[in-house]
């Protein structure tokens, strides 16, 4: 490892590791709050940043409701005096003397170690647009964020506090509405707000509270005060990343966790599921549902994960259906009634009769079925008005109100230009505070009044004072500053970067919080303190430390003397369902012609090239399973012009359907069920796609054509595509999900190598010698033909081992068999009406070598080409029949209505 620092203090001096990390770790920014010391560092002969927005505060002639928001708590006590000699607080000095032998020297290998897992883990934040795609490995520092006994305290308290306010607000608001009759609330903030829902106005929600989770971020000023700047009530993120923060970071730093009395987070998670439970309409066997706006949200990792960790089953809009004001889950085996959502989805998308008519995400009705009291939904619909960052500075008034409490947790100043005394008090103020869209249609991010020039301070001015209630002003504050450990061309060291802290309250009962005791730290990647994830920010795990027990609660169940647990087969989606089916369907298919590109290339570099019933039937091969356009000349007259052709469409996927294009099929499925792959799986799929389109094997027309480099290409793409397979048929769960992925994956090996053996009929590859063996090899059977049959080179040895061996996992007897048998069980297990699918599939069971084998007049093997024409028309009806029956409902759905 590179020096750390060697200009702060000497080395020689430092005994200990909270020595050492005293000397080598500059001094947070001048004004903004040391983590790592428990102090701050003012600029000399400055007030404090508390002070000038105390005064700022009681200066402001604003009107009275926000005008008594901007009452502060008492300063705490801090560790240390700002005239203590260069140190660490207690907490951080007993983090780093937990290291280990090692010391500074193994934090390297710990950070390696940290983003391995995090790649391995499949971790990942989706970025928009984002120029490295749309997955992003999520960002995690190595050191954690670490709040003391008596911070924590006061946070909890406070937090608990205002998440009890807001429910009482949105209760009021949908309700008798006596804060707007009041004045407590200007009318403007609420009912103008796009996110104020009327259709709910006067339902009550299922279970009596509207809120059932709420974050608040948080930053801490140059004295260690505690300040709120937003609120998020619709769909707050993090419960999930934090998670994994903690499983990464405590897997890090065993010791330390252990020896601090870091506080759990499990207990939480399970107050949080039996809170929603007991207050669904249900109780305690109620189903309840994770709403997703599906892979493309860039949190769907979190999603997925929370769903998983929670037992729930993950659901995307199209999963569920209204059906006589209750709402139902779409099943293999029909719909079953839901009781509640856990929704990570914004309120305008759930419902597409009554919010934005163009959503694809939400589920119509569905407000109907909240308004008739048959499922709950957390957060119930309609809080966003909540997240205005102008509605802050109404809240301590709000309190008084409906509380009787004062706030124990001040909101940073905050005055919504609305009003014309906030207004005329704050313009002065602009250069020194923050500049906020009050509401979130405006698509406007913050403004830094600090960082305007005079003359776009000026324009700013105009702006406000002509559409004043569309700006909320809020006091700047630095944010505190906490250890990072940075790795760049300096070396390795420890540099303070801003952080601000997430924390969520979640409801435990009627009218019940608790706070979960941590959090999610968001750390700004440079000076300018954005912390935002979607601009480049990294986070932290947060450790709560206790001088009390440590809860050790988990998820699992802690009765011991319970009875014996009853099976329950895992109920599959219909939507979970159709994506294994085509995610089996889509690694078939890469398999397929990936084989099939390999057996091409090979062909035409070999000593086959003169072969034209071999060339024939490759060039009909690779225009029917989409390797080259139908306008190539064929490879009979123009070898060169369709090797050319046939490599650069290889990743064409505009065009073809070539093996890019199946393997972008196969990442599509698999992102819409990863909650239900391995991991090794998920990852074997990332890696195939990304390391084959990397090589790019003749993507473009100047590119210089490798048929060697191609088959590296194809060869090493066949490894991934065994290994994924192995993970389908070795890994996964014998569930209905899983048949289904078989299915798809038989289905396609059936159509494919039925249709591999007809054209070779039509073409006479089959009678040439170059051709038979190319149709082994299609058919993945060489090996065992030859260790069978020997030197034999004959149709009934052939037809034998392809089409009739029941021991042969690739002959069409042994596929139909297969299919015939998933398909039955499935239809036994949801009970299905009717005809069976699988009458399509010609039954292989009374096929006799003789009769394939015999020849008419002509020279054609009539029976054995009605039989393989058969085998393609199946499976194309049976891919129809079962999208009717399983994925769509479409039959069901003609005798229910949605409506009132």
């Amino acid at each position: 490892m590179e020096p750390l620092n060697d200009t702060l203090f000497p080395l020689d001096t430092q005994d200990t590791a909270a020595g050492l990390a005293a000397a080598l770790a500059p001094a947070a920014a001048t004004g903004h709050f040391d983590e790592l010391r428990g102090y701050d560092l003012p600029p000399p002969g400055a007030e404090s940043a508390h002070d000038d927005k105390e005064a700022l505060c009681e200066d402001a002639p604003v009107a009275s409701a926000q005008s008594q928001s901007q009452s502060q708590s008492q300063s705490q006590s801090q560790s240390q005096s700002q005239n203590a000699a260069p140190g660490i607080s207690s907490t951080w000095s007993d983090f780093f003397e937990h290291l280990g032998s090692a010391g500074f020297d193994d934090l390297d290998r710990r950070t390696q170690s940290l983003q391995r897992q995090v790649r391995d883990n499949g971790i990942t934040y989706n970025v928009y647009a984002d120029a490295d795609g749309p997955q992003r490995p999520w960002s995690v520092d190595l050191f954690p964020l670490i709040l003391s006994q008596n911070d924590w305290a006061h946070i909890e308290h406070g937090v608990q506090q205002r998440a009890r306010l807001l429910d009482r607000v949105m209760a009021d608001v949908y309700g008798p509405q006596a804060l707007l009759r009041q004045g407590l609330l200007p009318s403007a903030l609420v009912q103008g707000h796009p996110g104020y829902l009327r259709a709910l106005h006067g339902v009550k929600p299922v279970g009596g509270n509207h809120l059932h989770i709420a974050a608040f971020d948080m930053a801490r000023d140059a004295q260690g005060n505690w300040w709120v700047v937003t609120q998020r009530t619709q769909a707050p993120s993090g419960l999930g990343y934090l998670l994994e923060n903690r499983l990464l970071i405590s897997r890090l730093f065993p010791e330390a966790f252990s020896q601090m009395h870091v506080q759990r987070l499990a207990a939480t998670y399970r107050a949080l599921l039996d809170g929603l439970r007991q207050m669904s309409p249900a109780g305690q066997d109620a189903r309840i549902v994770l709403l997703t706006p599906g892979p493309y949200n860039e949190t769907y990792f979190e999603h997925a994960y929370l769903a998983r960790y929670l037992g729930l089953t993950l659901v995307e809009g199209n999963d569920l259906t209204v059906r006589d004001d209750h709402l139902y889950l779409k099943t293999l085996h029909g719909l079953q009634p839901v009781h509640g959502i856990l929704k990570r989805l914004d309120d305008e998308f759930l419902d597409p009769l009554e919010l934005r008519s163009d959503s694809r995400l939400g589920v119509p009705g569905l407000l109907q079925a909240i308004r008739a009291g048959n499922v709950l939904v957390s957060n119930a619909p309609g809080s966003a008005f909540l997240e205005s960052s102008a509605l802050l500075g109404f809240m301590p008034a709000l309190s008084r109100h409906l509380l009787g409490e004062e706030l124990v947790l001040p909101a940073l100043p905050t005055w919504w230009c609305g009003e014309q005394a906030a207004l005329q008090a704050v313009l002065p103020e602009l250069a020194d505070s923050v500049i906020r869209p009050t509401w979130p249609l405006a698509q406007r991010a913050p403004v830094l009044g600090g960082a305007l020039s005079p003359q776009a301070l000026k324009e700013w001015a105009q702006r406000i004072e002509a559409q004043g209630d569309e700006y909320t002003v809020q006091a700047y504050l630095p944010l505190s500053q906490m250890p990072t450990w940075r790795t760049d061309q300096r070396g390795s060291h420890i540099s303070p970067r801003s952080v601000m802290l997430r924390v969520f309250a979640v409801c435990d009962g009627p009218d019940s919080w608790r706070v979960l005791p941590g959090g999610l730290a968001r750390i700004a990647n440079d000076d300018r303190e954005i912390t935002s994830m979607q601009r480049g920010g990294s986070s932290a795990d947060v450790w709560v430390l206790t001088d009390g027990h440590v809860d050790k609660t988990t998820l699992l169940a802690h009765n011991q003397n319970a009875p014996a647990v009853v099976h329950r087969s895992r109920r599959v989606t219909s939507r979970a369902a159709e994506n294994l089916f085509w995610l089996g369907r889509y690694t078939e298919r890469t398999e397929n012609v990936t084989r099939l590109a390999r057996i091409a290339i090979q062909c035409l570099n070999g000593e086959d090239q003169s072969s034209q019933p071999l060339l024939t039937w490759l060039s009909a091969m690779a225009v029917s399973q989409g390797l080259v356009l139908s306008t190539v000349p064929p490879a009979a007259q123009a070898r060169r012009v369709f090797e050319r052709s046939l490599i650069a469409g290889l990743t064409n996927t505009a065009q073809l359907t070539s093996v890019g294009y199946n393997l972008q099929g196969i990442m599509g499925a698999a992102s819409a069920v990863r909650d239900r792959l391995s991991q090794e799986h998920w990852n074997l799929i990332v890696g195939a796609e990304a390391e084959f389109f990397a090589a790019r094997p003749g993507a473009t027309e100047d590119a210089d054509y490798s048929p060697l480099e191609a088959l590296r290409q194809l060869e090493a793409l066949s490894g991934r595509t065994a290994a994924m397979t192995g993970q389908q048929t070795d890994r996964m769960t014998r569930d209905d999900g899983w048949r289904l992925l078989s299915i798809g994956r038989h289905l396609e090996r059936l159509g494919f190598l039925a249709a591999t053996l007809e054209s070779g009929l039509q073409t006479g590859a089959v009678s040439d010698e170059s051709g038979f063996e190319a149709m082994l090899g299609l058919f993945d059977s060489t090996i065992t033909f030859h260790a069978q049959y020997q030197q034999r080179r004959d149709m009934p040895a052939l037809l034998d081992l392809l089409v009739i061996d029941r021991d042969n996992p690739r002959s069409l007897a042994w596929v139909a068999q297969t299919l015939r048998g998933r398909i039955a069980k499935i239809e036994a297990a949801a009970g299905t009406p009717g005809e069976s699918a699988v009458v399509g599939i010609p039954d292989a069971s009374d096929l006799s070598l003789t009769a394939l084998c015999a020849q008419d007049a002509a020279g054609q093997y009539v029976a054995l080409g009605q039989y393989l024409h058969r085998c393609v028309q199946g499976v194309q009806g049976l891919s129809d029949v079962l999208a009717t029956r399983y994925f769509t409902h479409s039959a069901d759905a003609l005798r229910h209505s949605v409506g009132a």
